[in-house]
């Protein structure tokens, strides 16, 4: 149960915190005063997609947090899995930061969480029931959901589609080995040609980058050879010159002779010998490296002939040498699949067989299931519907056979006659507004019946319906609420007679900007109200004594409806 809604700086709404009861919660107000936006806030609040067009003008964020209390067992296990913990009394608070640069802040019991993370927790609190699902009832590729959700056959479907996805796998594995002999051979050379051209290549990881390695040197080798002469002439020395590794020895040997006298001196005389002993070992090995540097300008060809071939390989076949690798394994692979495609297509198209086979099989207990559950959808929303107001209604749940589809193999399609000796036919034919709320209040009230969704809200469930027909939703409402928590807004004083809990939303000017209120009505309060949305202008007495009526009139039916 939704427990109490936070809003800050929201649109027109700079603060609000709205206490909801158990029971059947009404939200009332002149068109334009805000009630949008709490209903927007909830969905915020509740993972669904938003803007950052909601924050307040002249403000960096915007904030919405709900508590909810007595949460059932579904809500608690996906928290659990999450690692968030209830409250010690169960609650769960949830809250929503927008900013004005975008970004999004989305906690659960303080713990941060993902957009997504609240959306899989939020749909299991709060089910939102506004206009436009009065338009998707109109699209009859909708109606196939409602009777999956009824029937609560998700192992069946998912088993289905799993189903269907290993025939759609093998059609296509089927259809590229079902070539015709000439594209066979002219692919079969294609591939024969690609990996021949790779396997004289030779390609090896890390083969490129020590061909370019080696070219650097070979290009600089006049260079190089210059830098070693020099490093050589200056620890080994020339004619006229000592170089670094004579000098060395030569202040080893002073060294040697002074620690005859000052023995303190054999350790300086030791380590400098044994400098003398690395000089020259390096001198030996930059004579060899001079010695060796030499090259073949043949070399230089070869090594820039391998760049070049590596590189327009690269260009037919991969930028790297794992790329151009992995594109001759899949080539192989590919010819391999081609050269015995007669033997792979024979299996297959057994396989094929059986799956469509087992495909079948479990299209048609789906569409077993979807049939007994469409004839108890059809008596139990026709049902609903002799309550409100619609009592030569027929309500009819069509279902006719496709082709196997992600689906299964059925069309199904609601069909209402609202008079008698009228055929049923699909909604969108007939359906006037008033009527499409009635049935979708209908079909929410039995879908609702077989989920454990704690707060069902209802967008203006009233529209295009007056007199009696909003009488009797309002009473189905009220015993929907018997159940759980119902909040709706509306502009029907029938439907807002019947409030456990009656909020009033208003607007104020002050300066130049617009603020939002929300406040909860005494029973005076509501009266005036009730006369308001009656009125529609000034409120006379005679009003405000049909308002009384209509609520005296509502406590006596609530009465009845509890027994």
């Amino acid at each position: 149960m939704l427990a109490n809604l936070k809003i800050e700086s929201i649109a027109i709404i700079e603060s609000a915190s709205i206490d909801f009861m158990a029971g059947l919660n009404v939200m009332s107000g002149e068109t334009g005063a805000g009630k949008s936006i709490i209903i927007d806030s909830i969905n915020a609040v509740l993972g669904h997609r938003t803007s950052k067009e909601l924050v307040r003008t002249g403000e960096n964020n915007a904030k919405v947090s709900a508590l909810f209390l007595d949460v059932d067992d579904c809500v608690l296990s996906k928290l659990k899995e999450l690692d968030i913990l209830a409250e010690d009394d169960g609650s769960v608070v949830i809250s929503r930061s927008i900013g004005a640069d975008g970004k999004n802040i989305c906690k659960i019991n303080g713990c941060p969480v993902t957009v997504g993370m609240l959306k899989g927790v939020g749909k299991d609190l709060i089910n939102i029931h506004g206009q436009h699902d009065n338009q998707a009832l109109l699209n009859s590729e909708n109606h196939c959901d409602f009777i999956d959700l009824i029937a609560r056959h998700d192992d069946l479907l998912c088993e289905y589609k799993q189903a269907y996805h290993k025939i759609k796998e093998l059609e296509t594995e089927i259809n590229m080995l079902n070539i015709d002999e000439l594209e066979k051979v002219r692919k079969t050379d294609l591939l024969k040609h690609q990996i021949n051209e790779l396997e004289l290549a030779d390609i090896r990881v890390g083969q490129r980058e020590e061909l370019q390695s080696q070219r650097e040197i070979y290009q600089n080798s006049e260079k190089i050879m210059e830098s070693l002469q020099a490093a050589y002439l200056a620890l080994n020395g020339g004619d006229d010159l000592i170089g670094a590794a004579g000098l060395a020895s030569l202040c080893a040997e002073n060294l040697e002779n002074a620690a005859r006298y000052v023995p303190k001196l054999n350790k300086q005389s030791q380590d400098i010998r044994t400098i003398t002993y690395d000089l020259n070992e390096h001198v030996a090995d930059i004579r060899d490296l001079i010695l060796d540097f030499e090259y073949d300008k043949g070399e230089i060809e070869q090594t820039e002939l391998r760049l070049d071939m590596l590189y327009r390989l690269s260009l037919k076949y991969g930028g790297s040498e794992e790329e151009m690798l992995d594109y001759l394994k899949k080539s192989k692979a590919e010819l391999d699949g081609i050269m015995f495609s007669d033997q792979r297509l024979s299996k297959l198209k057994s396989q094929l067989i059986i799956a469509n086979e087992n495909g079948q099989e479990l299209a048609d207990r789906l569409s077993g299931s979807r049939r007994e559950t469409g004839e108890i959808f059809a008596q139990k929303v026709k049902q609903e519907l002799v309550f409100l107001n619609m009592p030569a209604i027929e309500f009819v749940v069509k279902q006719s056979t496709c082709r196997l589809n992600e689906g299964g193999q059925d069309e199904i399609e609601f069909l209402i006659s609202a008079n008698i000796g009228e055929p049923p036919k699909p909604l969108s034919k007939i359906a006037s507004g008033g009527e499409l709320s009635r049935i979708m209040l209908s079909i929410k009230n039995v879908v609702s019946s077989r989920d454990g969704t704690g707060t069902l809200i209802f967008d203006e469930i009233d529209t295009g319906v007056s007199g009696r027909a909003a009488q009797k939703i309002a009473q189905k409402l009220y015993q929907v609420s018997r159940g759980r928590q119902v909040i709706c807004v509306t502009h029907s004083a029938q439907i807002a007679a019947y409030a456990d809990n009656h909020l009033l939303i208003s607007k104020d000017v002050q300066g130049s900007r617009t603020y939002t209120k929300v406040e909860p009505l005494n029973i005076e309060q509501r009266k005036e109200e009730l006369a308001r949305i009656m009125a529609g202008g000034t409120i006379t007495r005679i009003q405000l004594e049909n308002a009384q009526e209509m609520l005296s009139s509502a406590k006596i039916i609530q009465e009845d409806l509890k027994q």
